[in-house]
Protein backbone atom coordinates (compact mmCIF):
# COMPACT_ATOMS: atom_id res chain seq x y z
CA UNK A 1 0.00 0.00 0.00
CA UNK A 2 1.36 3.43 -0.96
CA UNK A 3 1.92 6.01 1.77
CA UNK A 4 -0.54 8.82 0.97
CA UNK A 5 0.46 11.13 3.82
CA UNK A 6 1.72 14.57 2.74
CA UNK A 7 5.51 14.64 2.73
CA UNK A 8 5.82 17.60 5.06
CA UNK A 9 3.69 19.86 7.21
CA UNK A 10 3.81 22.98 5.05
CA UNK A 11 2.61 25.33 7.78
CA UNK A 12 2.59 25.50 11.55
CA UNK A 13 5.12 26.56 14.12
CA UNK A 14 8.42 25.35 15.48
CA UNK A 15 7.90 24.32 19.10
CA UNK A 16 10.88 24.10 21.45
CA UNK A 17 10.53 22.17 24.72
CA UNK A 18 12.79 23.75 27.33
CA UNK A 19 13.81 22.75 30.82
CA UNK A 20 16.48 24.09 33.21
CA UNK A 21 19.22 21.79 31.91
CA UNK A 22 22.55 22.54 30.22
CA UNK A 23 20.74 21.92 26.93
CA UNK A 24 18.40 24.89 27.30
CA UNK A 25 20.53 27.38 25.34
CA UNK A 26 21.23 24.84 22.60
CA UNK A 27 17.54 23.94 22.26
CA UNK A 28 16.69 27.64 21.93
CA UNK A 29 19.43 28.13 19.33
CA UNK A 30 18.45 25.07 17.27
CA UNK A 31 14.81 26.16 17.41
CA UNK A 32 15.75 29.69 16.33
CA UNK A 33 17.80 28.32 13.45
CA UNK A 34 14.99 26.01 12.31
CA UNK A 35 12.30 28.69 12.57
CA UNK A 36 14.47 31.06 10.54
CA UNK A 37 15.08 28.47 7.84
CA UNK A 38 11.41 27.51 7.69
CA UNK A 39 10.18 31.10 8.10
CA UNK A 40 7.83 29.68 10.72
CA UNK A 41 6.53 31.08 14.03
CA UNK A 42 8.43 29.95 17.11
CA UNK A 43 6.94 28.93 20.43
CA UNK A 44 8.93 28.10 23.56
CA UNK A 45 7.30 25.73 26.04
CA UNK A 46 8.32 24.76 29.56
CA UNK A 47 6.45 21.92 31.23
CA UNK A 48 6.58 21.56 35.01
CA UNK A 49 6.41 17.85 35.79
CA UNK A 50 5.90 17.51 39.54
CA UNK A 51 6.37 13.75 39.46
CA UNK A 52 10.07 14.27 40.11
CA UNK A 53 9.37 15.84 43.50
CA UNK A 54 7.79 14.42 46.63
CA UNK A 55 4.03 14.65 46.56
CA UNK A 56 2.41 16.66 49.30
CA UNK A 57 -0.01 13.84 50.03
CA UNK A 58 2.64 11.18 50.57
CA UNK A 59 2.11 9.57 53.97
CA UNK A 60 5.34 10.05 55.88
CA UNK A 61 3.69 10.12 59.29
CA UNK A 62 4.38 6.54 60.38
CA UNK A 63 3.01 5.94 63.86
CA UNK A 64 2.71 9.61 64.80
CA UNK A 65 -0.28 10.74 66.81
CA UNK A 66 -3.27 12.21 65.00
CA UNK A 67 -2.31 15.79 65.82
CA UNK A 68 1.28 15.26 64.76
CA UNK A 69 0.13 13.67 61.50
CA UNK A 70 -2.09 16.64 60.71
CA UNK A 71 0.76 19.07 61.42
CA UNK A 72 3.16 17.09 59.26
CA UNK A 73 0.72 16.86 56.33
CA UNK A 74 0.09 20.61 56.56
CA UNK A 75 3.83 21.26 56.49
CA UNK A 76 4.19 19.00 53.46
CA UNK A 77 1.33 20.81 51.72
CA UNK A 78 2.97 24.17 52.46
CA UNK A 79 6.30 22.93 51.15
CA UNK A 80 4.66 21.61 48.00
CA UNK A 81 2.95 24.96 47.40
CA UNK A 82 6.24 26.77 47.94
CA UNK A 83 8.01 24.38 45.58
CA UNK A 84 5.33 25.05 42.97
CA UNK A 85 5.87 28.81 43.19
CA UNK A 86 9.64 28.33 42.87
CA UNK A 87 9.20 26.04 39.84
CA UNK A 88 6.91 28.54 38.14
CA UNK A 89 9.29 31.43 38.79
CA UNK A 90 12.23 29.41 37.50
CA UNK A 91 10.24 28.44 34.41
CA UNK A 92 9.30 32.04 33.65
CA UNK A 93 12.94 33.06 33.95
CA UNK A 94 13.97 30.20 31.66
CA UNK A 95 11.44 31.24 29.02
CA UNK A 96 12.37 34.92 29.27
CA UNK A 97 16.05 34.10 28.76
CA UNK A 98 15.27 31.87 25.78
CA UNK A 99 13.06 34.53 24.17
CA UNK A 100 15.85 37.07 24.55
CA UNK A 101 18.36 34.59 23.13
CA UNK A 102 16.42 33.88 19.93
CA UNK A 103 15.64 37.58 19.52
CA UNK A 104 19.32 38.53 19.78
CA UNK A 105 20.67 35.55 17.87
CA UNK A 106 18.12 35.19 15.07
CA UNK A 107 16.03 38.35 15.14
CA UNK A 108 12.94 36.32 15.99
CA UNK A 109 10.02 37.23 18.19
CA UNK A 110 8.71 34.13 19.94
CA UNK A 111 5.78 33.12 22.07
CA UNK A 112 6.28 31.49 25.48
CA UNK A 113 4.02 29.08 27.30
CA UNK A 114 4.33 27.35 30.68
CA UNK A 115 2.30 24.24 31.46
CA UNK A 116 2.04 21.66 34.23
CA UNK A 117 1.84 17.94 33.63
CA UNK A 118 3.52 15.43 31.36
CA UNK A 119 5.82 16.66 28.59
CA UNK A 120 4.56 14.01 26.16
CA UNK A 121 0.90 14.79 26.87
CA UNK A 122 1.57 18.51 26.44
CA UNK A 123 3.33 18.06 23.10
CA UNK A 124 0.56 15.81 21.82
CA UNK A 125 -2.03 18.38 22.87
CA UNK A 126 -0.21 21.13 20.96
CA UNK A 127 0.86 18.99 18.00
CA UNK A 128 -1.88 20.02 15.54
CA UNK A 129 -0.30 23.45 15.12
CA UNK A 130 3.30 22.25 15.07
CA UNK A 131 5.59 21.81 12.07
CA UNK A 132 8.71 20.75 13.96
CA UNK A 133 9.49 19.86 17.58
CA UNK A 134 12.88 20.72 19.08
CA UNK A 135 14.00 18.92 22.25
CA UNK A 136 17.27 18.33 24.09
CA UNK A 137 19.09 15.02 24.24
CA UNK A 138 18.98 15.11 28.02
CA UNK A 139 16.81 16.90 30.54
CA UNK A 140 17.48 18.38 33.95
CA UNK A 141 17.01 15.00 35.69
CA UNK A 142 19.34 13.01 33.43
CA UNK A 143 22.32 11.22 34.94
CA UNK A 144 25.20 12.68 32.93
CA UNK A 145 27.76 10.47 34.66
CA UNK A 146 26.07 7.36 33.28
CA UNK A 147 25.78 8.75 29.76
CA UNK A 148 22.06 7.99 29.70
CA UNK A 149 19.79 10.07 27.51
CA UNK A 150 16.85 12.00 28.88
CA UNK A 151 14.02 9.78 30.03
CA UNK A 152 11.49 11.77 28.02
CA UNK A 153 13.31 11.61 24.68
CA UNK A 154 12.27 8.16 23.50
CA UNK A 155 8.71 8.67 24.75
CA UNK A 156 8.45 11.90 22.79
CA UNK A 157 9.84 10.35 19.61
CA UNK A 158 7.53 7.36 19.86
CA UNK A 159 4.45 9.49 20.58
CA UNK A 160 4.45 12.56 18.36
CA UNK A 161 3.72 12.51 14.64
CA UNK A 162 5.81 15.50 13.54
CA UNK A 163 9.55 15.65 12.85
CA UNK A 164 11.73 16.03 15.92
CA UNK A 165 15.03 17.90 15.99
CA UNK A 166 17.08 16.55 18.91
CA UNK A 167 19.51 19.28 19.92
CA UNK A 168 23.08 18.47 20.88
CA UNK A 169 24.69 20.03 23.92
CA UNK A 170 26.36 22.80 21.91
CA UNK A 171 24.86 24.67 18.96
CA UNK A 172 26.72 25.07 15.68
CA UNK A 173 24.95 26.40 12.56
CA UNK A 174 24.68 23.32 10.32
CA UNK A 175 26.59 23.53 7.05
CA UNK A 176 26.72 19.82 6.18
CA UNK A 177 24.26 17.04 7.00
CA UNK A 178 24.38 13.26 6.79
CA UNK A 179 21.40 11.07 5.90
CA UNK A 180 21.29 7.52 7.28
CA UNK A 181 19.93 5.57 4.32
CA UNK A 182 19.21 1.87 3.84
CA UNK A 183 16.88 1.85 0.85
CA UNK A 184 13.77 1.03 2.87
CA UNK A 185 10.48 2.82 2.25
CA UNK A 186 11.01 4.80 5.45
CA UNK A 187 14.44 6.10 4.50
CA UNK A 188 13.28 6.82 0.94
CA UNK A 189 10.51 8.93 2.41
CA UNK A 190 13.13 10.60 4.57
CA UNK A 191 15.05 11.62 1.42
CA UNK A 192 11.85 12.91 -0.17
CA UNK A 193 11.03 14.96 2.92
CA UNK A 194 14.49 16.55 2.90
CA UNK A 195 13.92 17.52 -0.74
CA UNK A 196 10.45 18.94 -0.07
CA UNK A 197 11.41 21.14 2.89
CA UNK A 198 13.36 24.42 2.91
CA UNK A 199 15.01 23.46 6.21
CA UNK A 200 18.21 21.99 4.73
CA UNK A 201 18.26 23.63 1.29
CA UNK A 202 21.68 24.92 0.31
CA UNK A 203 23.61 22.74 2.78
CA UNK A 204 26.19 20.13 1.79
CA UNK A 205 24.79 16.60 1.88
CA UNK A 206 26.09 13.04 2.29
CA UNK A 207 24.34 9.67 2.50
CA UNK A 208 25.63 6.66 4.42
CA UNK A 209 24.64 3.02 4.19
CA UNK A 210 25.93 0.61 6.83
CA UNK A 211 26.99 -2.26 4.58
CA UNK A 212 28.91 -3.12 1.44
CA UNK A 213 27.75 -1.86 -1.92
CA UNK A 214 26.02 -4.50 -4.03
CA UNK A 215 23.65 -4.33 -6.98
CA UNK A 216 20.56 -3.82 -4.83
CA UNK A 217 22.02 -1.30 -2.38
CA UNK A 218 23.66 0.61 -5.23
CA UNK A 219 20.32 0.83 -7.02
CA UNK A 220 18.70 2.27 -3.91
CA UNK A 221 21.57 4.71 -3.45
CA UNK A 222 21.41 5.81 -7.10
CA UNK A 223 17.73 6.67 -6.60
CA UNK A 224 18.53 8.72 -3.48
CA UNK A 225 21.37 10.59 -5.19
CA UNK A 226 19.23 11.38 -8.23
CA UNK A 227 16.31 12.55 -6.08
CA UNK A 228 18.52 14.86 -4.04
CA UNK A 229 20.27 16.24 -7.12
CA UNK A 230 16.94 17.02 -8.73
CA UNK A 231 16.07 19.05 -5.61
CA UNK A 232 19.28 21.08 -5.91
CA UNK A 233 21.59 19.19 -3.56
CA UNK A 234 25.04 17.85 -4.45
CA UNK A 235 25.10 14.63 -2.42
CA UNK A 236 27.91 12.13 -1.99
CA UNK A 237 27.41 8.48 -1.02
CA UNK A 238 29.34 6.37 1.48
CA UNK A 239 29.08 2.60 1.95
CA UNK A 240 30.85 1.22 5.00
CA UNK A 241 30.60 -2.17 6.68
CA UNK A 242 29.96 -2.43 10.39
CA UNK A 243 27.34 -1.83 13.04
CA UNK A 244 25.01 0.99 12.03
CA UNK A 245 25.71 3.19 15.06
CA UNK A 246 29.49 2.88 14.66
CA UNK A 247 29.39 3.45 10.91
CA UNK A 248 27.22 6.56 11.22
CA UNK A 249 29.42 8.06 13.93
CA UNK A 250 32.61 7.35 11.97
CA UNK A 251 31.29 8.72 8.70
CA UNK A 252 29.80 11.80 10.35
CA UNK A 253 33.21 12.59 11.87
CA UNK A 254 35.11 11.88 8.66
CA UNK A 255 32.80 13.99 6.51
CA UNK A 256 32.57 16.87 8.97
CA UNK A 257 28.81 16.53 9.36
CA UNK A 258 26.99 19.02 11.56
CA UNK A 259 23.60 17.26 11.59
CA UNK A 260 22.37 13.68 11.27
CA UNK A 261 19.09 13.05 9.43
CA UNK A 262 17.30 9.74 9.77
CA UNK A 263 13.88 8.15 9.67
CA UNK A 264 12.29 7.66 13.05
CA UNK A 265 11.34 4.10 12.08
CA UNK A 266 12.77 1.71 9.52
CA UNK A 267 12.60 -1.88 8.40
CA UNK A 268 16.20 -3.05 8.57
CA UNK A 269 19.25 -2.53 10.74
CA UNK A 270 18.61 1.21 10.95
CA UNK A 271 15.31 0.43 12.70
CA UNK A 272 17.34 -0.38 15.80
CA UNK A 273 18.51 3.23 15.92
CA UNK A 274 15.19 4.20 17.47
CA UNK A 275 13.58 1.00 18.67
CA UNK A 276 16.48 -0.33 20.68
CA UNK A 277 19.51 0.61 22.70
CA UNK A 278 21.32 1.68 19.53
CA UNK A 279 19.41 4.95 19.82
CA UNK A 280 21.47 5.86 22.85
CA UNK A 281 24.67 4.81 21.14
CA UNK A 282 24.07 6.93 18.04
CA UNK A 283 22.95 10.05 19.85
CA UNK A 284 25.80 9.77 22.33
CA UNK A 285 28.62 8.77 19.99
CA UNK A 286 27.81 11.18 17.15
CA UNK A 287 27.60 14.21 19.44
CA UNK A 288 25.49 15.81 16.72
CA UNK A 289 21.97 17.16 16.58
CA UNK A 290 19.65 14.58 15.02
CA UNK A 291 16.66 15.34 12.81
CA UNK A 292 14.17 12.46 13.07
CA UNK A 293 11.66 12.24 10.21
CA UNK A 294 8.68 9.99 9.80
Amino acid sequence: MNDTRPLIQADGQVLAALDPSVYADSVADHAGWAASRLQAPLELVHVIDRRHGAAAGTNLSGSLSLGAQENLLQELADLDEQRGRVDQARGRQLLDQARERVQNGFGLASQARQRQGSLVDTLLELEAGVRLFVVGKRGEHADFASGHLGSNLERVVRSVHRPVLVASRAYKPPARFLIAFDGSATTRRCVEMVCASPLLQGLACDLVTAGDANAESQEHMDWALATLREAGFSPEAVFQSGAADTVIADVAKARGSDLLVMGAYGHSRIRNLILGSTTTQVLRSCLLPVLLLR
